[in-house]
């Protein structure tokens, strides 16, 4: 199997994107952080020193995915047409539910766009609520969803 990130000296490269069709790409992702009760109930009643942490983490969740390509190697710098943010509160774990959709018209997917939103934003509220419980958990950060380009639709 060839690998498409190493070119014919086995050297790391960008792939070329350039013979490629532009199609609607969507990518969503999600992730979760669980967090002890007191925590996630200073978060929930915005009772937290470092102020508004839901909202704070939506905009750092935009800012991660639009960052993508300066973090990770190999990713083409996009021009997302979208980033939209849900979190769910889950009451039993304690904690939130972050789910990240990407959009946009071009050459190449968003999945890794999606999934850096997801990661950001689970980091900022992490950051925002670590005073409170250091050992907070982040786990199952994961594609959903893709779809549009050649490899077609993924549903997980």
């Amino acid at each position: 199997m060839k690998l498409t990130h190493l070119d014919e000296n086995d050297r790391p490269k960008m792939v070329d994107v350039s013979d490629k069709d532009e199609t609607t790409r969507v990518a969503i992702a999600s992730g979760k952080i669980s967090m002890s009760q007191k925590a996630y109930d200073m978060i929930v009643s915005n009772q937290t020193k470092k102020g508004p942490v839901l909202q704070t983490a939506v905009i750092a969740a935009i800012q991660g995915a639009k960052s993508t390509s300066s973090l990770i190697p190999m990713c083409h710098p996009l021009m997302l047409t979208s980033v939209k943010c849900d979190i769910e509160e889950i009451v039993s774990l304690p904690g939130f539910k972050l789910e990240v959709k990407a959009k946009l018209c071009g050459k190449t997917g968003v999945e890794m766009e999606a999934l850096m939103g997801v990661s950001v934003g689970l980091l900022t509220i992490y950051d925002m609520a670590k005073a409170i419980d250091k050992s907070m958990v982040i786990s199952d950060i994961q594609l959903e969803s893709k779809s549009g380009g050649k490899s077609g639709d993924f549903i997980r």
